[in-house]
This record gives structure tokens, C-alpha cells and sequence, in this order.
């Protein structure tokens, strides 16, 4: 392993860093400063291998510059048709192109590398034989120990006493992740607030999301717009739920934030949580009634599941992690 140089590759990195591909990199630097394994984001650098994070022209060019030249390339798996759907304007026609596309990067690829089993399945499930390896986007739990000082930061920051009843959601503006819903939920707990944290540029949203966002929702709903650092992890720590509408996921790294966060948390009872969050470590519900249900049981205190939620994120600590990337690349070095 001393020998070993990676290359973590992110092409578009300005456009992408507020999305979860682009905290996923910044987990991945970390991991490999913990391995102690020698890395670089430079493409012109002198590499061994290449873990490339994204689907565009100058990966593709990356992967076959990288194996003319005799060096391994993983492929990260972040995206499926199915997460395709449901976000930018025309996504849901283009998603069946999309597909075509991801599997020719994925097919090409040395290995991939997803996030949890469910998207594994999924990837295979397109016909791609590639080697896939499940590997967490992980979690850094030293960021989210709850801190009374950030807490108060959030709470002022959004004009809440300490006795607002506060449910937030982070993610983008997109269909998939459940905004509809969300906005829903609250409607019928207006005497709870509800805050979306997370932005999209709106040029590429459907006309009727920008609605929601705009104008179209309750009084008792704001849309934050990206905000990082104390508001956002005391928000995480301070609000009284964390409530995560997403139709579809491939990890959801928000999630594992705000487990992180010993949070109460309200998830869509979907496929890629199962076999790792149960109804031990949240709450979990599929319909409008469900949600407001599970909300109000937290803000009753009739739900007692932060702790297993909290060994939930553990068992996906960055440390872990590290390990087992580690693990992989030394496997690809040796195909």
C-alpha cells in the first residue's frame, strides 16, 4: 500500500460541490488521509489508479488516458437511472439515455465502487459485469456531536425560541427528494416550523417545483437556500426532527448527518435503507398521514430511537470507511 498513488477525480467541482457527490469526494480525501495512502486530485500527477466520481467528457477521456497508460480505473458509483429521474427539467425523458450512458462509463470501468447493496443490485440489474464493491459514503461523527453553542446559533439564525417546534429536511430542489410531500406534511402541522435546507439553480427545476419553492407553500415553511457550518450542523443537533421525503436515493448522506447528529429521524420507508435502517433507528412511514403521525409521535416524546440511529452512523464512521477503500483499491491493483 506505501506505493500507492490515487487520483480522486471530480470534473465540474464547482457546479457539484453543494450535491452529495461533492461531499462524497471530501469523505473520500479524508478516508485516505486516515489509510495514509498517498493521494492527489492533479490529473496531470503521476498516479496508480484513478477513482473517478463523475459521468462527463473529460472522465471518459480520463478513464481511457489511464488505461492506455496501464493504470486501474474505479468508477464510483453515484448515480442510477432511477436517481436520475424526478430532478431537472427533462430528466425523466433523457433518464432511459441517461442509463445507456452510465452503464458504457460503468461497463468500461476496472470497478465501481456504490455506496450501499441496494444500488449494487440496481447497477447489476442494467446488465453491468464490472466488479462492484459496496463501500459507504461515510460519515465524520466528530462533526456532529451536538453543541449547545451551534444549536443557539440555528435557533437565532431563524428567529426560534427555545419552545418552536422545528422539523428541517436538507437537499435539493427536485421531485425525488420529496418536496411535495414535505410542503404536505407541513400544511398539516401548522403549528409546527418546517425548514428545507438545500438549494438548485432554478432555470433547471420544472415550473411547477419553482412554484413551491417560490410561492406556493405554507406559512409556516422556509426554504433556506445552502447553508453550511454552525447553522446548519446546530440545525442538525437542535431542530426536533429531521424529516427526509426522498423517493430515491442511492445512500442519502444527509441521512447519515443527521443520524450522526443523535437526531429524531422521519424517513420514506424505500428499498435502499432496508437491511440498514430499521424502525428501531427511525421512524418510518410511505404517505402524507404517516409522516405527520410519526412527527407528531417525536414531538409528543413518544419516540425513542436516537441511540440505535446514532450506532447506525457509527458503523458507517469515516475511520471504518478508510479501511475498507483501502481494502478496495488494494483488491483493483491486483485484477
Amino acid at each position: 500500500m506505501e506505493n500507492m498513488k490515487v487520483l480522486l477525480y471530480l470534473e465540474g467541482e464547482k457546479y457539484l460541490s453543494k450535491s452529495g457527490i461533492g461531499r462524497a469526494i471530501k469523505h473520500q480525501e479524508r478516508a485516505l488521509k486516515l489509510a495514509g495512502i498517498d493521494y492527489t486530485t492533479d490529473p496531470e500527477d503521476d498516479y496508480d489508479l484513478v477513482h473517478i466520481n463523475t459521468y462527463g467528457l473529460k472522465s471518459w477521456q480520463l478513464m481511457k488516458k489511464a488505461q492506455k497508460a496501464g493504470k486501474k480505473v474505479i468508477m464510483h458509483g453515484h448515480s442510477t437511472e432511477e436517481d436520475f429521474r424526478n430532478s431537472f427539467i427533462g430528466s425523466n425523458q433523457a433518464a432511459p439515455l441517461f442509463k445507456e450512458y452510465l452503464c458504457r462509463f460503468y461497463q468500461q470501468a476496472d470497478a465501481l465502487i456504490t455506496p450501499t447493496d441496494y444500488s449494487k443490485q440496481l447497477i447489476q440489474t442494467y446488465g453491468v459485469d464490472t466488479p462492484i464493491f459496496v463501500v459507504s459514503n461515510g460519515i465524520d461523527l466528530s462533526r456532529y456531536v451536538p453543541d449547545k453553542t451551534k444549536e443557539e446559533t440555528f435557533r437565532h439564525y431563524f428567529s426560534l425560541s427555545q419552545k418552536d417546534p422545528v422539523v428541517i429536511c436538507a437537499g435539493l430542489y427536485f421531485k425525488r427528494k420529496g418536496i411535495e410531500d414535505f410542503v404536505k406534511v407541513a400544511e398539516k402541522m401548522p403549528h409546527v416550523r418546517f425548514i428545507w435546507f438545500g438549494e438548485t439553480n432554478r432555470w433547471i427545476i420544472p415550473a411547477d417545483v419553482n412554484k413551491i419553492v417560490s410561492k406556493n407553500h405554507p406559512a409556516n415553511v422556509t426554504f433556506a437556500g445552502y447553508i453550511k457550518g454552525a447553522v446548519f450542523e446546530g440545525a442538525m443537533s437542535g431542530a426536533d426532527a429531521f424529516f427526509f421525503p426522498s423517493l430515491e436515493e442511492t445512500e442519502g448522506i444527509v441521512v447519515l448527518e443527521a443520524l450522526a447528529s443523535r437526531q429524531n429521524v422521519v424517513l420514506r420507508d424505500i428499498p435502499v435503507y432496508h437491511g440498514w435502517i430499521d424502525d428501531e433507528a427511525a421512524e418510518l412511514a410511505t404517505t402524507v398521514d404517516g409522516f405527520v403521525a410519526a412527527i407528531q409521535r417525536i414531538l409528543d416524546g413518544r419516540s425513542f430511537k436516537k441511540e440505535a440511529g446514532y450506532l447506525v452512523a457509527q458503523s458507517k464512521s469515516i475511520e471504518k470507511v478508510s479501511e475498507q477503500l483501502a481494502d478496495v483499491y488494494q483488491k483493483v491493483m491486483e485484477l
